[in-house]
């Protein structure tokens, strides 16, 4: 079973920047489209980014522009950079597979604020 762990969140201000990583334990992690979700208080969990296990990416309109994500199948990594960040960017943040299929980890909290 794959087990994933967020980290790299923190507080920040407006149009700062932040890296999200998740760290993905089991050899099958390869063979996953893999997303970043995030969640705001009292909101559903949303996708905000894809990447295929070939490195194909889709965002979601509210990010496009200024969220990359990466991964790295080699170590089983998968990353979130996000730039200008907003304060409507506060959410904690989790990965999962594009189906959302796997356990969810403990996310880590993104919070832009001044």
């Amino acid at each position: 079973q794959v087990q994933l762990v967020e980290s790299g969140g923190g507080l920040v201000q407006p149009g700062g920047s932040l890296r999200l990583s998740c760290a993905a334990s089991g050899s099958i992690f390869s063979f996953y489209a893999m997303g970043w979700y995030r969640q705001a208080p009292g909101k559903q969990r949303d996708l905000v980014a894809r990447i295929t296990n070939g490195g194909s990416t889709n965002y979601a309109d509210s990010v496009k522009g200024r969220f990359t994500i990466s991964r790295d199948n080699a170590k089983n990594m998968v990353y979130l950079q996000m730039n200008s960040l907003k304060p409507e960017d506060t959410a904690v943040y989790y990965c999962n597979t594009y189906l959302g299929n796997l356990p969810w980890g403990q996310g880590t909290q993104v919070t832009v604020s001044s």
